[in-house]
């Protein structure tokens, strides 16, 4: 249930927890665009919720760097 997005500049962002991915492998994302819904899943889980993470040449990066929530 995890979806990972290539981004310009050997930036992906990756969204996990999801219950359903909207899009596959290959497939080309616009902004805005939905690529999955958020679900319930994980060993620990209790409710639906998003693991969201950056990753910059191979090493993962916070993401309150570069978005603010």
């Amino acid at each position: 249930h995890i979806i990972q997005v290539q981004h310009a500049h050997n930036l992906i962002s990756v969204y996990k927890h999801n219950s359903v991915l909207l899009k596959g492998e290959g497939d080309k994302v616009r902004a805005g665009e939905p690529i999955a819904i958020v679900g319930n899943t994980g060993e620990l889980s209790t409710a639906a919720h998003l693991h969201f993470e950056l990753w910059y040449n191979g090493n993962s990066i916070n993401p309150q760097e570069f978005i603010t929530f």
